[in-house]
């Protein structure tokens, strides 16, 4: 479905300020030199918004790495709207920044402003999230993860999770999806169907699938409204932690025991996920390292020089259940 050639995938990070943008949020301003006297690289990135723990900590890397590498940062939030990340691109290209980047809201509708910003010479970089576009060299790379695998995961995972609750029977199955439209949404579920399809064909079915858009309100507003309309699901799958977070509350209002009565298996490794499982509440999370910082800056400063990027960097991300989840709580950073 999307492209995953130009891919670059990472793992650690932290990085730096600043803020700008037509339509968009404001955000502080932050800018530094260059070690040896070279000229300071200007880098203009628009963040999704804030919508969860996750891309929170995700925003605090880049601009931890922005300012560690003495780059000039403009940074702006898009409070989730497209049309907010085209005018913060296309103030950047006006601003004539050296280095464009961007994680996109939704996989579509970018050809226009990339075109612009090829045309005016200024390379662009995805982070996080990939787009679907009718020219491959609009962008440079991504980095990001492995989306379409993480959904993998979750289905592999929620396989341990039955046999340790030894669940027997039909599984019936919510979905709590991310933002319609946006690539770990598309790719999460595709990834987990691809589990189902292969070896769950007649037991495991999903009876109800809708976006909580990556936030916690978003999962308990839904959750709710699955629990109505389907009162014997006895499976969570959120493409978010902050989703199962949400979705916990309104399990807990049915009268029901989330991670028991509704076995939960979620995507993302956020300290409050891993608090969540280490009290019985999420049985599984499949991790997605939001510090891709440190990486976004070494490709910056790769792609300003006129080097090759590499294609795929895989990322290094477990997958935690129950049973580990105190034990790795005091390492969460995020």
């Amino acid at each position: 479905m999307l492209s995953r050639r130009n891919f670059l995938t990472a793992a650690v990070g932290v990085a730096a300020a600043g803020g700008l943008t037509a339509c968009a949020k404001k955000d502080d301003n932050s800018s530094g030199s260059s070690s040896g006297g070279s000229k300071t690289i200007t880098l203009g990135f628009s963040q999704v918004g804030s919508e969860s723990g996750w891309r929170s900590a995700n925003t605090t890397s880049v601009k931890d790495a922005a300012k560690e590498a003495g780059y000039n940062l403009k940074f702006s939030d898009a409070q989730q709207k497209q049309e907010n990340q085209i005018s913060a691109i296309r103030s950047y290209i006006a601003q004539k920044v050296d280095v464009i980047a961007f994680s996109p809201v939704v996989v579509t509708g970018w050809d226009a402003v990339l075109k612009e910003a090829k045309a005016a010479k200024i390379p662009v970089v995805l982070t996080d999230r990939s787009v679907e576009t009718s020219d491959d060299s609009l962008y440079v790379t991504l980095v990001g993860s492995d989306f379409t695998d993480e959904g993998r995961r979750a289905g592999k995972i929620l396989e341990k999770v039955l046999e340790k609750a030894g669940h027997k029977g039909p599984v019936k199955i919510a979905q709590l999806e991310g933002t319609t439209g946006a690539a770990p949404a598309i790719e999460r579920a595709k990834g987990f169907k691809e589990v189902m399809d292969a070896g769950h064909k007649d037991d495991w079915k999903i009876v109800v699938s809708q976006t909580g858009d990556f936030t916690r309100a978003g999962g308990k507003q839904v959750m709710a409204a699955f629990l109505q309309s389907n009162p014997d699901i006895n499976v969570l799958f959120a493409h978010n932690d902050d989703m199962a977070i949400g979705a916990i509350q309104s399990i807990e209002a049915a009268g029901k025991k989330p991670g028991k009565d509704i076995l939960i298996v979620s995507i993302d490794g956020v300290k409050d996920g891993f608090v969540a499982m280490s009290e019985g509440k999420i049985n599984a999370i499949v991790e997605c390292n939001p510090l891709l910082g440190p990486q976004l800056m070494d490709t910056v400063k790769k792609v300003k020089a006129g080097e090759t990027v590499e294609r795929w960097i895989k990322t290094k991300e477990g997958d935690f259940m129950q049973d580990q989840a105190k034990a790795a709580l005091p390492s969460r950073k995020y």
